[in-house]
């Protein structure tokens, strides 16, 4: 990565739930040589679990266990752990939910948003949690989109996946299939709009150019399948244009991704999770049958609407591989680079 800012920016990288494979992502992603050329760093966790984690993947980091930013040693071969302590004194089993790690998880997520609130870290980075583990542990939350949104007390807020060239963000993202077809507003439609035009700006992209998917197979066929399109997403198009923003659609969702792949889309706006979600994971993640495991994961899942700076992996918990040592930190290690890009953008932003 290229990183044309002087100043590197301090992170704060979520370990994720300890019983998936936060951890081991998070020890290899820390022993890559060029970290700390783009950034500085600081894994909010369990130092326990993490020692666990290093000896796991080899990584031979040496732990800096930190109650404070100021503490932290950024130099090749240390990794700064912001510690989170444990409820209880549980084992945590790898592939188990639990509340106990659920909580850890959960704990990590908000000491990363305090942090960056606070003005102590330039930005977050947040490894996978389980959503039944937090529920457990007694935090009501769908996600860390939800939970970014609640503890910045932010409005407007939407989901982008990000994987080279290929964005995509959502209009609804963790509710049932039903309850989405019922907050395909025009409202909600534009102000996602505005929100993903006025980011890519940010990164460099003059003019995005903006393809809209319908919700209805066609696009609705003029009607035909449903009404959506008619009543909501082609009205809030037309008041995006009239504003200046290059906006298109509604794309029939079939034919969408598949333009933007070959690059007539800077981004594409999905109406709902798996719209999204499908084309972006057959893009990013690839299954090896001989070896029975994924060859990559790739992805990247950023909060926008946010005061601060939140990146993710789009991948799961993995229990089924948990503790092997085998999972890919790929995805991470893209989620960290697109978080020091976003820290780039506002800081040219802020002196223009």
């Amino acid at each position: 990565m290229n990183n044309s800012i002087q100043h590197i920016p301090i992170l704060a990288v979520t370990m994720g739930d300890p019983a998936g494979i936060g951890p081991e992502i998070a020890a290899k992603s820390f022993a890559s040589q060029n970290l700390l050329n783009w950034c500085h760093p600081v894994l909010i966790g369990n130092a326990k679990i993490m020692e666990k984690a290093i000896e796991l993947t080899d990584t031979r980091l040496k732990p800096n266990i930190i109650t404070e930013i100021n503490q932290a040693k950024f130099e090749p071969g240390w990794m700064n752990i912001f510690q989170i302590d444990s409820l209880n004194s549980k084992e945590i089993r790898y592939g188990e939910i639990s509340a106990q790690a659920g909580d850890i998880a959960f704990r990590a997520v908000k000491k990363a948003i305090d942090l960056a609130m606070e003005g102590k870290v330039h930005g977050t980075v947040t490894g996978p949690i389980h959503k039944e583990a937090i529920n457990k542990a007694g935090h009501h939350f769908s996600g860390h989109t939800e939970i970014y949104t609640h503890f910045t007390k932010s409005q407007h807020t939407a989901m982008l996946l990000v994987d080279e060239n290929i964005r995509i963000i959502h209009v609804t993202t963790h509710v049932s299939l039903r309850q989405a077809c019922e907050l395909v507003k025009k409202e909600r439609i534009g102000n996602v709009i505005k929100l993903i035009d006025t980011e890519l700006k940010k990164i460099g992209i003059a003019s995005p150019c903006i393809g809209v998917a319908g919700l209805n197979p066609h696009s609705g066929d003029g009607g035909l399948f449903g009404d959506e399109e008619i009543k909501e997403i082609i009205p809030a198009i037309e008041e995006a244009k009239k504003s200046g923003i290059n906006a298109e659609g509604p794309v029939p969702p079939d034919t969408l991704f598949a333009l933007a792949r070959g690059g007539k889309y800077d981004v594409c706006v999905a109406m709902y999770h798996d719209q999204g979600h499908i084309p972006f994971k057959l893009l990013g993640f690839l299954w090896d049958e001989q070896t029975h495991k994924m060859k990559s994961v790739k992805g990247v899942n950023v909060t926008l609407g946010l005061p601060i700076i939140r990146t993710s992996v789009d991948h799961g918990t993995a229990f089924e591989i948990a503790g092997k040592g085998i999972a890919s930190p790929d995805a991470l290690i893209n989620a960290i680079e697109y978080a020091v890009m976003l820290y780039n953008g506002r800081i040219v932003n802020s002196k223009q």
